[in-house]
């Protein structure tokens, strides 16, 4: 893609040159084509121009999944301005922290969410108009009528930030990566030839637009020129319709997502037309791994990523997902792809690591964030001599296949013995009556540290922190196995489905 002239946006205008006619959008049993798209982002950019946006403003967009989401992500390209997509999920303090932190002049918000803004407001001095999406009362369909086509734009560089993202906020307030021109089609290039996602490709975005498994993900299949169809909410039984009705071809789900869909009792007919299933965001359990490959006949891809590097930069394809001779690659994310190159570094010397040893990874790629909005320190704590620091904990064997063990701040330190809560976690959801477990470390007068388990059981399953102590002994070195259990009804989520274990430190400490 050349991101020189017209940028992230050249792939509707090459689209529209070539198959002006072909479906390129579709939400809510409403289609759009190349051109029809083509022209309402030309427009939307001429009324954001009138309206005084214009290089390095920023655009925020609160709502669910719609279709306007990405056309103000295009259109903000085309100005030199960068779209802050916000997290709907997040509670009225998150939201206005993260909308008064972009500093955005114009706030697209959903209907649905318009009495939360207005209890906001006043923590909102930036933003001097608000722009209603949807309903009776909807005002972005006559923005986008008004606009004049853009035909004075921006000259996008590589380095033009276009989107920004907000990062989960598991540490704290949520920082807001910007994404690049360059990093964004550096991301689409390297993944479309591992999905094979060519003009052909019906792609479904189930995943949230205000996370990289939306938006990047809609972004590489139009980049592919195929057809991409939003989904407003993931909700399992109207994905599987939408699945089966528009033979979609490729779809990208996180783990919980994937051990809802297979509790519907239609879910392998349905999904007969899919040649990919993506998943990531969290780790997949063995059981629900060993469940996905027994139901269902699509090959899967697991994929590491994160909001910092556009996307994905890790993928295990389909073939190592069933490969008899070395089960183990199941538990891997897989190898970098092209163009992304992973370090092995241990915390404690900055020296890398052994091939099986433990340590962070560091990633270098043209994928890379340019930094966190507004917080020089942070990035200068995260990009270190151009290599990007994961904050998680691992390792890479010797045919280069990543093994994710752990966040490295989530790392226990008992006795002196350093313990990943992940490998504990593996251990634990073997037991038939644990649904879920999240293994935190809790302070201990004699070791520093213990390690701490906090599970909720299967439905009409019990067992207690004995059975649970005993098991994971017979299993796992004694200094990893947990000294307390605490048995919750559900695990503290962000929306991206990672686990909050400072809440649940809070809580047991």
């Amino acid at each position: 893609m050349d991101v020189t002239s017209s940028g992230i946006f050249e792939i509707i205008e090459r689209q529209a040159g070539l198959r002006p006619d072909v479906a390129a959008l579709a939400f809510d049993g409403q289609a759009w084509t190349w051109t029809e798209l083509h022209d309402r982002i030309l427009r939307l950019a001429g009324a954001l121009r009138s309206e005084g946006v214009t290089e390095g403003d920023r655009i925020a967009f609160l709502d669910k999944n719609h279709p306007a989401c990405l056309e103000m992500t295009f259109a903000a390209s085309l100005l030199g301005a960068a779209h802050a997509v916000v997290n709907f999920r997040l509670s009225q303090e998150e939201l206005a922290y993260v909308i008064a932190d972009s500093a955005a002049e114009i706030l697209i918000v959903g209907e649905e969410f318009v009495e939360t803004v207005a209890a906001i407001r006043s923590e909102l001095p930036h933003v001097r108009r608000i722009v209603v999406l949807g309903g009776d009362k909807d005002e972005y369909e006559g923005l986008v009528a008004s606009g004049p086509p853009l035909t004075d734009r921006h000259q996008a560089e590589a380095t033009d930030c276009f989107l920004q993202l907000y990062t989960s906020g598991t540490t704290g307030w949520p920082k807001g990566a910007m994404l690049s021109q360059g990093g964004l089609a550096a991301h689409s290039e390297g993944l479309l030839p591992a999905y094979q996602m060519d003009e052909s490709t019906v792609n479904l975005v189930a995943m949230p637009l205000f996370h990289v498994g939306g938006t990047s993900w809609a972004i590489g299949s139009m980049h592919a020129g195929g057809r991409t169809i939003i989904a407003r909410d993931a909700v399992p039984a109207d994905l599987l319709s939408v699945i089966k009705k528009e033979q979609v071809t490729h779809a990208f789900f996180v783990p919980a997502l994937i051990q809802m869909l297979l509790a519907q009792d239609d879910v392998a007919e349905a999904t007969k037309s899919l040649q990919v299933i993506g998943y990531g965001g969290s780790p997949m359990p063995a059981p629900l791994m060993d469940k996905t490959l027994e139901t269902l006949s699509t090959p899967l891809y697991s994929v590491y990523g994160m909001t910092e590097m556009s996307g994905v930069f890790c993928v295990l394809g389909p073939d190592d997902h069933r490969n008899p001779k070395r089960p183990q690659l199941r538990a891997s994310a897989g190898r970098p792809l092209p163009g992304s190159e992973v370090r092995v570094v241990i915390p404690s010397s900055g020296e890398d690591a052994a091939p099986g040893e433990v340590g962070e990874f560091w990633v270098k790629s043209p994928q890379m964030m340019i930094g966190y909005w507004n917080k020089p320190e942070a990035t200068a704590e995260t990009i270190v001599d151009g290599w990007l620091r994961t904050g998680d904990a691992g390792r890479m064997d010797e045919d280069g296949y990543l093994y994710v063990e752990d966040r490295v701040k989530d790392m226990v330190i008992t006795g002196g013995e350093n313990v990943y809560p992940a490998e504990v976690e593996r251990v634990l959801i073997q037991h038939p009556a644990v649904a879920e477990v999240a293994v935190i470390g809790t302070p201990d007068e004699k070791w520093g540290e213990t390690v701490h388990a906090v599970i909720t059981l299967e439905d009409d399953s019990t067992t207690d922190a004995a059975e649970l102590i005993a098991y994971a002994r017979e299993r796992l070195a004694h200094y990893k196995c947990p000294t307390g259990v605490t048995f919750v009804d559900a695990l503290p989520r962000n929306p991206t489905g990672k686990i909050l274990k400072r809440h649940l430190k809070a809580k047991i400490e």
